[in-house]
């Protein structure tokens, strides 16, 4: 029995390996991009755009997957996507400069989309209603585990061979996945889905006349912008203003993206005890977005704080306050919206984040450059701020009494 158990989660685990080869593949440029700045002459503002390049890919292809592994399944769709971008990583190893790894982005958003369609997708798929909220969480925290484990395992790669030999590793693992999946992908849940007997009731598809559908996005934009910001930013930040070496900040970058980890599986935990209480799950979601909207407020004192691991401390509670909004926006919109398009609105979710940080990391870069550091946490905390509070005024109404009583206004009309 306990084998059983084990087996049905195996899907789910391997999505969580494949969002977790994806960080690695993405932070591996933002993790040595002092070294490669120095080498190949960019501006902060031109390491900006490129990451603005990946961003329009990944916001671009994200639905687009989503939409691909719901009509035609799990097995091939992620077999394809992640061969895709296990060789646009590599390719960053030939890059010289600007054009060239905007390229090697470009392609590597392209390919990455499919990671959280993938995971929402597996975990609706395969799991029943009662384990998809952890399987949610377990699936996505892939991503903050890449992020945790990039510098520990890409750091003395890069230092002993260089930063180019680090993308050549990066197409190793994503090869080794692709065998594991190879054989994932025979087993029956993953090649033909048939809807558990414990679905929930059928709920409204996807559809861009919902205001409750942009606020999700908006949200899913807007909070975790924050998770790009200190993703991306942090090393630089560590090198430019605090004076920190390229050695000494690899061995301590893993502790912002623990928050992030930590942040999935807490707020994933404290949604479903809260539930059990007796509140509906929306109001639950609206009391916890509240709640995340306030905390975000000390990342802005950051460029005052001189004192080098207090700093790491306030980066570790905005990435778990960003993964916490994560797993909140995603519970919302899942709740909404039927599982069969779950792809899809993994796919929106993600895919607006990816425009918002398409939008925000050149300007972001550009403040960098000018050592406004102030200016930009001021903006890297206004972001949730502003998503929570059109989140709000949308779904203010998940806070009456008995929402249950009126299923069609939970439609997003």
């Amino acid at each position: 029995m306990l084998t059983q158990g084990f087996s049905r989660w195996i899907p789910t685990l391997s999505m969580l390996l494949v969002s977790l080869i994806s960080y690695i593949d993405r932070n591996t440029l933002a993790l040595l991009a002092p070294t490669i700045l120095k080498e190949t002459n960019l501006s902060a503002e031109q390491y900006g755009f490129i990451i603005s390049g990946f961003s329009i890919a990944y916001m671009i292809s994200n639905p687009l997957w989503g939409r691909v592994l719901d009509r035609f399944g799990l097995r091939w769709g992620m077999f394809a996507a992640v061969l895709f971008w296990t060789f646009a990583s590599m390719s960053h190893a030939l890059a010289a400069g600007f054009a060239s790894f905007a390229i090697a982005r470009i392609a590597l958003g392209m390919g990455e989309g499919a990671t959280f369609p993938g995971g929402l997708r597996a975990v609706m798929q395969t799991l029943p209603v009662h384990q998809q909220a952890r399987g949610i969480a377990l699936s996505y925290s892939g991503g903050s585990m890449g992020a945790i484990v990039t510098p520990i395992l890409i750091t003395p790669i890069a230092l002993a061979w260089g930063w180019r030999s680090a993308f050549l590793f990066t197409g190793i693992i994503g090869l080794a996945w692709l065998i594991h999946w190879y054989f994932v992908g025979l087993r029956p849940d993953v090649r033909h889905w048939q809807p558990p007997s414990d679905r929930l009731a059928a709920k409204a598809a996807p559809r861009f006349t919902h205001a409750r559908l942009w606020s999700f996005m908006i949200a899913y934009a807007c909070c975790g912008l924050p998770l790009a910001f200190v993703l991306y930013s942090a090393a630089l930040y560590l090198n430019q203003a605090m004076g920190l070496s390229q050695a000494f900040i690899g061995k301590v970058l893993w502790i912002p993206p623990l928050g992030w980890e930590v942040g999935y599986f807490f707020w994933g935990w404290l949604v479903d005890r809260m539930s059990r209480s007796g509140l509906s799950s929306q109001q639950v979601v609206w009391k916890l977005m509240t709640a995340a909207a306030v905390l975000a407020l000390p990342l802005a004192l950051v460029p005052w704080i001189p004192w080098f691991w207090l700093v790491m401390l306030e980066l570790f509670f905005a990435m778990f306050l960003a993964g916490g909004n994560v797993i909140l926006t995603i519970r919302y919109a899942t709740q909404i919206y039927s599982p069969d398009h779950a792809g899809l609105i993994a796919g929106l979710g993600a895919g607006a984040w990816g425009a918002g940080v398409a939008l925000a990391m050149p300007v972001f870069g550009r403040l960098f450059d000018l050592h406004r550091y102030d200016l930009a946490f001021a903006l890297a905390t206004a972001f949730p701020i502003l998503g929570y509070l059109v989140w709000a005024g949308i779904n203010l109404d998940l806070l009456r009494p008995v929402p249950r009583a009126h299923p069609g206004r939970t439609q997003g009309t």
